[in-house]
């Protein structure tokens, strides 16, 4: 087997090299070829290739891509078009597999009908909450879907992304992965979560302006509506985007950014390419066929009539459905539910919702709604070291 790791980078050397140094370390089966394949989005000073190999001290072959203009996250396509392995594993320059041995299994086991293994995304422990510090649970990456990859951490079978065509340039950053992973279920495959692909994602504050994402994430989050969602709830749909992120926008201060992409997108709404999703392939895509699936599970074990909805985020109402649709009872007082179900399908926030919850909700029966998220171990067989995640997850 054969990897290759693709990785845009941006006026961020240092956190570039400590990257490479991560990567240096990283150890692979025997057998198993890797390559790095480091696209330069137009820095100012040029990525060296020389620097890449000192840093990367022989891991594996480099090579250096520059590009004289940003092309921000279609800058994978063209790594992706360079590569020589089976599979394409998407980083970005502050992201590195943890275990090589995790990541190896899970693309091997990977079904024939799975077009893209998403990982389980770790974050340096200054992203936990209070309550989650003291009880010791680990902070992982919010976003994404049970059947939507986060694409600082993804693997793609390399012919699966030259046939869909890769990232769509017009998003810029933000959203894309939902359009791709939309791309490849409309195409017959599937999107698979494998906890033993684990990631740490250090998500430098370096470049990030919160004004240019809040306007990227409405824009970009609309047009994955208006391209894929039924057409009885296309509008809805696009409705409770600019919903959603008006509420973030406001929290986060950058209401200004949001103003400018929501009228980008009201603009560019209806010269989107229209793919209309059926409504099974909808339901996957959302989420709501994991968490029928999930709740299905639970009940075969040992019934129960009655639910809270607990830690909500995103999609949550899609759980709340499939309770209802399963004909459990939704309750809003934790003490008078007979489960408590995590309220969220993004697998991140997900999984900190459960290690939360089963750390101070002793005997609680907790419901994690997917089948395949639930199946990531509780707990990790690694140590903080500062404030970066050393070694493999338990398996």
């Amino acid at each position: 087997m054969k990897i290759s790791f693709v990785m845009p980078t941006r006026n961020r050397e240092a956190v570039l090299a400590q990257t490479l140094g991560r990567l240096a370390e990283l150890v692979l089966p025997r057998g198993v070829e890797a390559e790095l394949i480091v696209v330069d989005n137009a820095s100012s000073r040029k990525v060296s290739s020389a620097a890449l190999r000192a840093g990367l001290r022989g891991a594996m072959d480099v090579r250096a891509i520059r590009l004289e203009k940003n092309r921000s996250a279609a800058a994978r396509n063209l790594g992706a078009a360079h590569s020589r392995g089976e599979w394409v594993v998407m980083l970005d320059d502050d992201s590195y597999p943890i275990s090589g041995e995790g990541l190896v299994s899970a693309l091997r086991e990977a079904g024939e009908d799975v077009g893209a293994v998403g990982g389980q995304i770790f974050l340096p422990e200054e992203h936990r909450g209070a309550e989650a510090v003291s009880a010791g649970i680990v902070a992982r990456e919010a976003g994404g879907l049970p059947e939507v990859f986060v694409g600082c951490g993804a693997a793609i079978r390399r012919e699966v992304f030259e046939i869909s065509g890769g990232y769509d340039a017009r998003f810029d950053y933000y959203a894309e992965e939902y359009d791709l992973c939309a791309r490849l279920l409309l195409a017959g495959l599937r999107v698979s979560y494998d906890h033993r692909f684990t990631v740490m994602h250090r998500k430098s504050a370096a470049n990030r302006d919160f004004g240019r994402i809040a306007r990227r994430l409405v824009r970009n989050n609309a047009w994955v509506m208006q391209r894929y969602a039924p057409g009885a709830v296309r509008a809805a749909e696009v409705r409770g985007v600019f919903e959603r992120y008006w509420r973030i926008a406001k929290k986060e201060k950058a209401v200004r950014g949001y103003v400018y992409g929501a009228a980008e997108a009201l603009a560019t709404l209806a010269v989107q390419p229209r793919r209309e999703m059926s409504a099974a392939v909808w339901d996957r895509f959302t989420g709501l066929s994991a968490a029928r699936e999930a709740i299905a599970a639970e009940m075969s074990v040992k019934r129960f009539e009655s639910a809270c909805v607990v830690m909500e985020g995103k999609n949550a109402a899609l759980v709340r459905r499939a309770l209802m649709e399963a004909g459990v009872t939704v309750v809003e007082d934790e003490r008078g539910a007979e489960a408590l179900v995590v309220g969220t399908m993004s697998p991140g926030p997900m999984l900190m919702a459960r290690d939360l919850l089963m750390s101070t909700r002793a005997g609680a029966r907790v419901i994690v709604p997917s089948v395949e998220v639930g199946k990531t171990p509780m707990g990790a067989d690694v140590a903080w070291d500062g404030g970066e995640r050393r070694g493999a997850v338990a398996a």
